[in-house]
């Protein structure tokens, strides 16, 4: 099917974030880009599991094999580029009220998490129009009640949207707050891709001190963008 084809181009907000920051100067003056070593990897890598040891958090290891990779009630999870996810670090709101909505449509949460894991996710059945992504992101459970809260005050605060990275988001409604984990958020933004309105919908579940964000895309019918809570629970579960 073309439509299918069509999609991950439209839906899959990283992807835009990358030919988004494109146009910035974000390799240096000389035009090279820096690759990490194996040992500056693995020192990260220490430095997150000790930072997740000290406040209580998530491993950002034992995250990793929390995380679903694989075919899943119905979507495949598939990992996303570092270079695709990291174009989404750090991304700016042009109101400060809105930085946790900014934030999320970035993947990453507006407090700082010890690790994230993000995986796309793309419907087994070529009759399921619904596609997105999803992200875990590894806090201690003071700081993932703040990212809720946070974002609970961005909703009310930006219901006429936002811009960020030339990206337009000209609507913001939330959404019946879903009865999954220890608290949840849902919420439907419609952001602007080539002059064509792409609403896309929001499922934000905190368990523990883990934030657990989904998002989906239905170019169909839009109604129906959000990521099936079946999904969302098997990957809940996951985190026991």
């Amino acid at each position: 099917m073309r439509l299918r084809r069509v999609l991950p181009v439209v839906a899959v907000l990283p992807a835009l974030l990358v030919i988004s920051a494109c146009s910035s100067d974000s390799e240096g003056s000389d035009g090279k880009k820096g690759t990490p070593t194996a040992k500056t990897t693995s020192s990260a890598e220490a430095k997150a599991a000790s930072e997740a040891k000290r406040i209580g958090a998530m491993d950002p290891t034992d995250l990793k094999s929390a995380t679903i990779s694989g075919k899943s009630k119905g979507f495949e999870f598939k990992q996303v580029a570092k270079a695709d996810v990291e174009a989404g670090r750090n991304l700016k709101a042009d109101k400060a009220e809105c930085q946790p909505l900014a934030s999320l449509a970035g993947g990453y949460t507006d407090i700082e998490a010890v690790s994230v894991e993000h995986r796309s996710l793309e419907p087994s059945k070529a009759t399921n129009a619904t596609i997105g992504s999803m992200w875990l992101a590894s806090h201690s459970e003071k700081n993932a009640k703040l990212v809720m809260s946070d974002l609970r005050t961005s909703l009310k605060k930006c219901p006429d949207g936002f811009k960020t990275l030339g990206l337009t988001y000209k609507s913001v409604k939330q959404l019946k707050d879903p009865d999954l984990g220890d608290d949840a958020v849902g919420y439907r933004i419609t952001n602007v891709v080539a002059k064509q309105s792409v609403s896309m919908t929001y499922t934000v579940v905190r368990k523990g001190g883990v934030i657990a964000a989904f998002y989906g895309v239905n170019m169909l019918t839009p109604k129906d963008s959000a990521i099936p809570e079946s999904v969302i629970e098997a990957q809940l579960a996951k985190l026991d």
